[in-house]
C-alpha cells in the first residue's frame, strides 16, 4: 500500500532553537465511508408508535456490534505503559511563537522507530526526568500528537508535539514552572524522551472522504488538526483521499502566537475548494460590535451556514483547547436551531451519539 508525503516542510519561524536534520522515506495506514440521520423526537416517537402497532412475536434479531464512522480499525491504544514507556529521542525542538507572543510554544518531533502506532487524533504521555517532591517518578502528562501517522519526516518513524510553555505566578508571588512542559521546552536533540500511550479514539478521524470537518481549536489544541490536515492535504495515500471540506477556526491572543501559519496559507493554495481557515485573535481583533474576536465571535459571522453543515449527516465537528469555547458555541447554536423547531441540546447529543461531535477541551 504505498504512501506519499508532498512536499509540505515543516517551516517554522526562526528562532534560538535547535533542530536536527533527518532523512525522510515513505510508508504508512489509514481507510474509508459513513452516515448518521438526525429526527426531531416527535417523528422518532411516531415511528416507535408505529412499530410497536404492527408488532407480532418476531424474534429479536441479534444485535451487532454497532461500525465506528471513524477511522478505528486497527488502532492501537495503550501499548507503552508508565512503568515501561517507550525511550525515543528528540530529534528537532524549535519555539513557534515570535519573542513578543504571551507565552512560549515549542514544536519538537521525537523518534519512535516505528515502534508507537499511533493515528491521528490520538495522544501520548510523556513522563519528564526526575523525581517529585516526594522522590517518586513524575507522573505522566498527555499531549495530543500533532503530526500524522506518517510523521513530519514521512517515515513512520517520528511523533510530533506542540506544547505551550506553562509558568504563572501563584498567589504568594511566587513564580511556578509546569514540570512536563518545560522539560519538552527545554529538550535539545539528541535527549531520550520517555512516552507512554498512544491513547484515545475520540478524536480519530471520519472514514468519509467526502465530509465536511470542522475544526476548532485555541492555542496548542491545534495539535490534532495539524496531523488531520497533513493527512487530507499533504500527502498521497492508496486508499484515502480527501474530496470534502477542512474548515478550521484558530482561536489566539496574537499574531506572533498563531500557529503553523505558513502550513495552513499551502494548503489553501492547494486546495482551495476543500480547505478553509478563519482565524481569530482577540487581542487585536473585533467584531462589527467592537467585541474582542474570539473563537466563537469568528464562528458568530458564519453561523447560519455552520448551521446548515451541521444539519447534514456527514459534517463532523471536532474541539480541542480551551474548555470555555464550547459554551460560546452552544450560544451561537441555540437560536438557530430554535428557528427550525430544533432543541439544540438536544441535537447535540444526537450529533456526540453518532460521533459527529468530538470535544478534547481542558
Amino acid at each position: 500500500m504505498a504512501t506519499t508525503v508532498m512536499a509540505a516542510a515543516v517551516s517554522f519561524p526562526s528562532s534560538s532553537a535547535a533542530s536536527a536534520v533527518v532523512k525522510a522515506s515513505p510508508t504508512s495506514p489509514c481507510t474509508a465511508p459513513h452516515f448518521l440521520s438526525y429526527r426531531p423526537r416527535a417523528a422518532r416517537a411516531a415511528i416507535r408508535a408505529q412499530a410497536s402497532a404492527t408488532d407480532t412475536a418476531v424474534e429479536a434479531p441479534a444485535k451487532s456490534k454497532k461500525e465506528s464512522k471513524k477511522q478505528e480499525e486497527g488502532v492501537v491504544t495503550n501499548l507503552y505503559k508508565p512503568k515501561e514507556p517507550y525511550v525515543g529521542k528528540c530529534l528537532l525542538n524549535t519555539k513557534i511563537t515570535g519573542d513578543d507572543a504571551p507565552g512560549e510554544t515549542w514544536h519538537m518531533v521525537f523518534s519512535t522507530e516505528g515502534k508507537i502506532p499511533y493515528r491521528e487524533g490520538q495522544s501520548i504521555g510523556i513522563i519528564a526526568d526526575g523525581v517529585d517532591k516526594s522522590g517518586k517518578p513524575h507522573k505522566l502528562r498527555l499531549y495530543s500528537i500533532a503530526s500524522s501517522a506518517l510523521g513530519d519526516f514521512g517515515d513512520s518513524k517520528t511523533v510530533s508535539l506542540c506544547v505551550k510553555r506553562l509558568v504563572y505566578t501563584n498567589e504568594a508571588g511566587e513564580i511556578v514552572k509546569g514540570v512536563c512542559s518545560n522539560f519538552l521546552c527545554d529538550l535539545k536533540p539528541g535527549a531520550d524522551v520517555q512516552i507512554t500511550g498512544p491513547v484515545g479514539k475520540e478524536m480519530l478521524m471520519p472514514k468519509d472522504p467526502n465530509a465536511t470537518i470542522i475544526m476548532l481549536a485555541t492555542g496548542t489544541g491545534i495539535a490534532p488538526f495539524r496531523s488531520f490536515l497533513w493527512k487530507m492535504f499533504f500527502e498521497k495515500h492508496d486508499n484515502y483521499k480527501f474530496n470534502g471540506l477542512g474548515w478550521l477556526f484558530l482561536g489566539v491572543p496574537t499574531s506572533s502566537s498563531l500557529l503553523y501559519k505558513e502550513e495552513f496559507e499551502k494548503m489553501k493554495e492547494k486546495a482551495p475548494e476543500n480547505f478553509r481557515v478563519d482565524y481569530a485573535v482577540s487581542r487585536e481583533q473585533t467584531n462589527a460590535a467592537g467585541e474582542r474576536m474570539y473563537i466563537q465571535t469568528r464562528m458568530a459571522e458564519y453561523k447560519e451556514e455552520l448551521w446548515e453543515l451541521l444539519k447534514k449527516d456527514n459534517t463532523y465537528v471536532y474541539m480541542c483547547g480551551l474548555k470555555g469555547m464550547e459554551k460560546g458555541i452552544d450560544d451561537i447554536m441555540v437560536s438557530l436551531a430554535e428557528k427550525d423547531g430544533i432543541d439544540w441540546f438536544d441535537y447535540k447529543k444526537q450529533l456526540k451519539k453518532g460521533e459527529q461531535w468530538n470535544v478534547e477541551v481542558y
